[in-house]
């Protein structure tokens, strides 16, 4: 499928920046027309991904998060938002809704579960000591409608 647009984000793992990187992907998307409930549920993806990235992979100390993202023909959205933290010992447990790493710090443990409930694909790449990649997919436009076939009489 061919790539309408694509950008490259690098950027501090700090709490402000959380929502420097919600409004880099709005305005990345709003070429392809999407509603606002679209955009919001990209927003709020992009949210909970960057924040587990400064909360669980930097563990609030500093670092460097990268967030791509495309824009492809089809209305997909794809975007990676990356970190080079401590990474992940158990994907499958980390993104089972109420598991937390910090459950001192009263963390809900419900990143992924959000993410999985506002975009259309989820996926995440983690290396212990190397970091994480979680991977978002979500239409922001939807596909022209295609005539339906009528028999030619």
């Amino acid at each position: 499928m061919k790539t309408l647009n694509h950008m490259r984000l690098q950027f501090d793992a700090r709490p402000e920046n959380e929502s420097f990187a919600r409004i880099a992907v709005s305005a990345f998307a709003v070429p392809m027309n999407p509603t606002m409930d679209v955009l919001s549920d990209v927003r709020t993806a992009v949210s909970e991904a960057v924040t587990n990235a400064i909360v669980h992979a930097y563990r609030e100390q500093g670092g460097v998060i990268t967030l791509e993202a495309a824009l492809r023909e089809d209305g997909m959205l794809l975007l990676d938002i990356a970190d080079q933290g401590c990474g992940i010992a158990d994907i499958e447990q980390a993104m089972q809704p109420f598991f937390t790493t910090q459950p001192e710090k009263e963390r809900s443990g419900m990143g992924f579960a959000v993410m999985q409930s506002f975009m259309d694909d989820v996926r995440v790449r983690s290396a212990l000591g190397q970091g994480t990649t979680v991977h978002l997919e979500k239409r922001v436009r939807a596909l022209p409608e295609t005539a339906p076939d009528v028999p030619v009489m």
